[in-house]
């Protein structure tokens, strides 16, 4: 229960609330009369106060109105809990960077605390809460919110240069928040390719003392440069001094699978698992490192398992479901397989998740020999891709060139090989999984020869418009780099180049709205794909001159 006392904020706090606006989430009827009670002996007006039972119905309020302060209780009853509703409030931008969401509830079991940290909740309150402990909290929630606004705003434009800036700025007047400036700052130059700059930020932190998050970064810089065993090293440690410090747990197990220490890996794996046994990604990630290690009735149990966590999360994705499907397919049980994809199905109504569900159900036929419908699988999928204007990520247009090559339809599945090795011709991974897709197929000398061929095409189509900057034919040149990026429009050095040559033809001859568009969303395609790529940060500067002219 709440326990009602005398407010005893100062004015600060009574302005703060009184100027507020309130949704309260609790599924008992008596908790949200008395914690809008509380909010309003703190000072909060009536009106200003909503309330909702469930998460269906605190979704559509929150779709209705922007809140400054929500109080969610974590058990809601039947479907989502408190946790969900906040992981869809994120997901479906719901609630702004000010807004302060407070878990209040009377769960205190660690699985409960630690899957409900995972979502990162402003604070979370342990009932009974009196007026004094909650209006203190919100005034310390709110006051830590107003100097991280601006930023919050920059990085969910994705503009990390200005919130850089802005980092950099704020921290020499806040020495309060100085050190979470910093780590912000730090994870910032990650995202835009200064790796070099926060590596020696982190470096300079560690040399004076052990600060976790700084040696977090640390070790995924050692990653991104594929340094897994000095990530593992750093990692291990990391995590011997801080056993609850789950994002460890994932990047070491990570790691671990770089290296082909996939036993390790699973070790990890089920350590995080133990210390917080609701997370649905990390039960999927189990199970797909169990399939991919022939252990298919523990990948079975984590997929089943991932999908009962993710019953009513706004993040749950097709991938429990594949991975599911391949496993009981692997088992020898087809149908069942069948019936996991129906299911997916009707969960998942878009082109991408059908063209994953088609090539799926065709490898298991295949898998089980079931040729006749493994071959009438894969012609349905190749009329889909046809049909679809959706290009698969790279493990999905593998998979489906993997169908595609063993049962009958082999143009369409060499063409989806082809695209993959262009959009990646410097990516040793990429190149390898393609080589052994051909290995499997029975085509080692042919997809060879297909991969050398498609990485001279690439470089060919890239080098084409850079010549042609060179010589001061900037439209043909671009003309030409859009062309080469409808056929390879996840190729990440094309992307930049593309930006390069129309940064540079606006600062030959004067700024054009419409194209510094396309040179900014090219930037943006290329740092979704390679976050560590350096040239980011560069081009961005010169984009940002451009727009300051």
């Amino acid at each position: 229960m709440i326990a009602a006392t005398t407010f005893g904020g100062g004015d600060v706090d009574t302005q703060l609330i009184a100027k507020s606006t309130f949704l309260v989430i609790d599924d008992f009827l008596g908790m949200r009369g008395m914690l809008s009670s509380v909010l309003r002996n703190c000072g909060a007006h009536p009106k200003s106060i909503d309330t909702a039972s469930n998460g269906p119905e605190a979704i559509q309020q929150l779709a209705k109105r922007r809140y400054d302060i929500v109080l969610c209780d974590f058990n809601l009853g039947a479907g989502q809990n408190g946790m969900q509703v906040l992981e869809e409030a994120k997901f479906k931008n719901l609630i702004g960077p000010s807004c302060c969401w407070i878990m209040v509830t009377a769960e205190k079991t660690v699985d409960t605390v630690m899957g409900t940290v995972e979502v990162q909740p402003d604070a979370y309150l342990i009932k009974p809460v009196t007026e004094a402990v909650l209006t203190a909290r919100i005034a310390r929630i709110k006051a830590k919110k107003e100097a991280f606004v601006d930023i919050d705003r920059a990085i969910s434009s994705r503009d990390y240069l200005k919130a850089i800036r802005l980092c950099e700025e704020r921290a020499a007047v806040d020495k309060a928040n100085a050190i979470e400036l910093l780590r912000i700052k730090c994870d910032l130059q990650m995202q835009s390719g200064q790796s070099d700059k926060a590596r020696q930020t982190y470096e300079k932190i560690l040399a004076a003392r052990d600060v976790p998050w700084a040696q977090l970064g640390l070790a995924r810089i050692h990653q991104q440069a594929s340094r897994h065993d000095a990530a593992c090293q750093l990692l291990e440690q990391l995590i011997e001094q801080n056993r609850s410090f789950l994002d460890a747990y994932d990047s070491l197990a990570e790691s671990y699978q770089a290296l082909g220490e996939n036993e390790k890996a699973e070790t990890i794996l089920d350590r995080a698992v133990a210390l917080s046994p609701n997370s649905h990604s990390r039960q999927r990630a189990i199970g797909e490192l169990a399939l991919k290690t022939g252990k298919l009735d523990r990948a079975e149990k984590a997929f089943r398992k991932t999908l009962k966590l993710a019953e009513h999360s706004a993040r749950k994705t097709p991938d429990a479901y594949l991975g599911l499907a391949r496993t009981v397919g692997a088992k020898a049980d087809p149908q069942e397989a069948l019936n996991v994809l129906h299911q997916m199905d009707k969960l998942f109504d878009n082109d991408e998740a059908r063209l994953r569900s088609k090539s799926v159900e065709g490898y298991v036929y295949h898998q089980n020999g079931l040729a006749r419908q493994a071959a009438e699988a894969a012609r349905e999928l190749a009329g889909m891709l046809d049909r679809s204007s959706v290009r698969p990520d790279p493990q999905a247009s593998r998979e489906m060139a993997e169908l595609l090559l063993v049962a009958g339809n082999r143009d369409k599945g060499l063409a989806l090989l082809r695209a993959e090795v262009m959009n990646n011709p410097d990516d040793t991974h990429t190149v390898d999984a393609v080589q052994a897709i051909f290995r499997k197929a029975g085509l080692a000398e042919e997809g060879s020869n297909l991969v050398e061929s498609s990485r001279k095409e690439a470089g060919e189509l890239m080098n084409t418009g850079i010549l042609l900057a060179r010589g001061g034919n900037y439209p043909e040149a671009i003309d030409k780099m859009r062309a080469a990026l409808e056929r390879m429009p996840r190729n990440v050095r094309l992307l930049l180049n593309s930006a390069h040559v129309m940064l540079s033809y606006m600062e030959h001859d004067g700024l054009q709205a419409a194209l510094l568009r396309e040179a900014k969303k090219n930037l943006l395609a290329a740092n979704q794909l390679a976050p560590a790529e350096p040239r980011f940060a560069e081009l961005m500067q010169r984009l940002d001159a451009l727009q300051g002219r």
